[in-house]
Formats: structure tokens, C-alpha cells, sequence
């Protein structure tokens, strides 16, 4: 914890750099409008890479939750020839460096634009360096996470719950949707705020990804390179809370479903 202390007491810091001595209280870094002490909340630059950001995670999670829940029932469901391979190719994102498999995912995507283009005269712009290829990179090795998330409590599922419901008339996929997904909620919600968050701070894989517009993460990494100043504290202070608000929200969440079970 005593790095996050420190980075959240040199947000408040009357000074230019996020570092001692301390020059006294300041608001400064969230709300001055001029240079030198240009606030969070006017920098339109953090703003874009910020709502960059959010668009990539939101994009990264839909289709990383999306395919989890999908991949849980596959996995926890069915019997299938080389089901152990494929699972084991599943968990293969995770051990991975994220640099190496930004890089690998460049270059293969760079070799199929540039294949379309020199032999078929077509430019594939989404498979160039952008946002696109920033969440195929995220999805790789998120979706894993989600999954095992999701299919650690579909694997304390009561199958007789569903057999009930067949037999009170109930199709599978009803008796999926009214019983089995509510049951999975809490995971759901889990791995979506895990992915959310996992998106929203990666920096190995995205640099590796990013075009011309920037997610927070590489904006902020080059600040740091150019020479920080306590704004970055600030983008950092704000991101903490928000993560304790997601975690708290989430445990409450997991609390009512436990208590109306």
C-alpha cells in the first residue's frame, strides 16, 4: 500500500514535480485551468486517452465476458476429443509475456494487410496498428481469466436445478436463462469489473498495439518520459477510488445474491 499512499498524498502537492520537498496543500493538479498547473479536469489530452480508454475496456469486456460464459459451459459441459489441448491452448495466453504476444499478433495481422494490399490492392485499416488490434490483444489473455471465473462456479452448479425445470416444461435454453445465468451472475459481474480494469491499465500488449490514438496508460507513459508533474498523481488518485467503488459494488452484489439464495 505505501506506494499508492505516496502517490495519492503528491497529488495535493504545491509543487511542479510528484516529489519531496513538500511545497504545501494544493487543488491545483485536479482543477487549475492555466499552465504550468494544468488540472486533470482540463487537460483535454488526458480527457481523450481517458475516454479512449473506456471505449477499448467496454469493447474488451463485452467480448471477453461474452465468450467466457460460453467457453465455461463448453468446458464444464461437454466431453469432446481434445478437449484437454484446447483447454490448455485456452490458459496459453496467460503465461505468455504480454510484450511477446503484442508483438506476435502485429506481426501476424501486419502480414495479412500487407498480403491483401500488394496482391489484391485492398487496405485492411483494421488489422493496422489502432484501437481495433489493442482489443484483440486484450481479448487474448483476458478472456482466459473471465472464463476460469465463470466456470469455477458453474462448476458448483446443481444440475438438478435445470432437470427440475425440464421437467416442469421448461426448454434448455429457458431453463439456462431463468436458472443457471442468475445463478452465474455474481461471476458474470466478477469478470466483467476484473476485465474492465485489466483492459483499462494494460501497458505491455498495448504498446506494443496502439496507433495514433492513445489509451491512458501510454499517454501517461509518455508524461513520465517527457518529465511528470502531479497531474499524473491525480489520474492515478481518481483511478484508485474508482477501483474501490467497482470492488465494493461488486462484493455488495455478490452479498444480495447470496442472501436472496
Amino acid at each position: 500500500m505505501a506506494p499508492l499512499v505516496v502517490v495519492a498524498v503528491f497529488a495535493f502537492n504545491d509543487s511542479l514535480f510528484p516529489s519531496l520537498p513538500w511545497q504545501g496543500f494544493t487543488w491545483g493538479w485536479f482543477f487549475s485551468d492555466a499552465e504550468p498547473k494544468l488540472g486533470l479536469f482540463h487537460d483535454q489530452q488526458l480527457y481523450k486517452s481517458i475516454g479512449t480508454s473506456f471505449l477499448v475496456a467496454s469493447f474488451t469486456t463485452i467480448l471477453a465476458v461474452s465468450l467466457a460464459v460460453n467457453n465455461a459451459f463448453l468446458f464444464e459441459r461437454k466431453t469432446f476429443p481434445g478437449k484437454n489441448i484446447l483447454y490448455m491452448l485456452m490458459l496459453l495466453p496467460l503465461v505468455i509475456p504480454g510484450v511477446i504476444l503484442g508483438v506476435s499478433i502485429l506481426i501476424m495481422s501486419s502480414t495479412i494487410a500487407n498480403y491483401f494490399d500488394e496482391v489484391w490492392a485492398i487496405d485492411i485499416e483494421i488489422l493496422r496498428p489502432g484501437l481495433a488490434l489493442v482489443v484483440v490483444g486484450q481479448f487474448a489473455f483476458i478472456t482466459t481469466i473471465c472464463t476460469l471465473i465463470v466456470a469455477a462456479r458453474l462448476r458448483n452448479f446443481d444440475l438438478s436445478l435445470e432437470e427440475a425445470a425440464l421437467n416442469l416444461g421448461a426448454t434448455k435454453l429457458q431453463a439456462i436463462r431463468t436458472i443457471t445465468i442468475p445463478y452465474l451472475l455474481p461471476a458474470i459481474v466478477g469478470a466483467a469489473v476484473i476485465s474492465f480494469f485489466m483492459s483499462f491499465e494494460n501497458f505491455n500488449t498495448t504498446l506494443m498495439l496502439v496507433g495514433s490514438d492513445s489509451p491512458l496508460t501510454i499517454t501517461l507513459y509518455d508524461r513520465l518520459r517527457e518529465g511528470a508533474t502531479p497531474v499524473i498523481n491525480a489520474v492515478s488518485l481518481l483511478l484508485m477510488l474508482a477501483s474501490i467503488l467497482l470492488a465494493f459494488a461488486n462484493y455488495f452484489l455478490k452479498g444480495k445474491n447470496s442472501s436472496i439464495k
